[in-house]
């Protein structure tokens, strides 16, 4: 028997589709659409398709023409458009100074960006070694816990560090440092040395050294990393990769057209 809740939330998520079809008809050839146009091509009732475009609208994914009375695409669309064109931007200039940072190191590379409390992996050169750090592109990880992640949040503010030390902060190695209080002291030190170090702490096994990247305006974009299996990455190697790291990182944020 269905019960009352979950007959509620299958009818949300119905309807979260339903606002989906609704963007997706909206083309560069077809820009602005009536109710009555998308009602007919989604097979829905007007007064459905009316209930979507009002919410949406008020949501700033939708407008209506004052002139037509139809509908196009809102301006948060464009806003969050750019934040993915922002990504793939930093993705696209960093990529032959990471084929480079990998070559001069040895090691998997990676570039990761903030995703609410945790890194998503945007990019990563594996090392040709045979033992070596895997990763994956997609692969989304916390951030308080990872070399990339925190050196974003380290020098990503106030408001950011809060928030990550505010989320759930579970231990994913028996090395990985869990006490708010201790996170906090080690993001000042990061931003005094310029990189975060991940001692065994989000993978067992491994390490890491992280470089945030800048844009134009300044702010932490990205991130960068170095990472390996801890019986050749010694801390002390680790630390030794800290030059080459901060240069390439400084090379990438000039691309971006950040300047110190």
């Amino acid at each position: 028997m269905t019960t009352d809740s979950t007959s509620s939330k299958s009818s949300r998520l119905s309807s979260v589709a339903a606002a989906v079809r609704v963007l997706k008809c909206f083309s560069e050839v077809e820009p602005e659409i009536g109710i009555s146009s998308l009602a007919k091509r989604l097979s829905l009732a007007k007064s459905t398709v009316h209930r979507l475009a009002v919410t949406l609208t008020s949501e700033g994914l939708l407008e209506q023409s004052p002139e037509t009375g139809r509908y196009r695409l809102g301006i948060n669309l464009f806003v969050m458009g750019a934040l993915v064109r922002r990504r793939l931007d930093v993705s696209n200039m960093a990529q032959p100074f990471l084929n480079v940072l990998r070559e001069k190191t040895g090691e998997t590379i990676h570039l990761a960006v903030m995703n609410e409390t945790n890194i998503l992996y945007l990019y990563n050169l594996e090392s040709s070694q045979a033992i070596r750090m895997k990763s994956y592109i997609g692969t989304i990880k916390p951030a308080f816990c990872t070399c990339e992640g925190r050196a974003i949040v380290a020098f990503g503010g106030t408001e950011l560090m809060n928030k990550v030390l505010s989320s759930p902060l579970a231990a994913r190695t028996p090395e990985t440092q869990t006490d708010p209080a201790k996170l906090m002291k080690m993001f000042a030190e990061i931003r005094a040395h310029g990189y975060a170090i991940d001692d065994e702490e989000s993978e067992q096994g491994m390490r890491g050294i992280g470089a945030p990247l800048r844009d134009i305006t300044g702010q932490v974009v990205a991130a960068i990393g170095i990472g390996g299996p801890s019986q050749r990455l010694t801390l002390k190697k680790l630390r030794g990769l800290a030059p080459v790291l901060l240069n390439t990182a400084e090379s990438i944020s000039t691309q971006l057209g950040y300047r110190a």
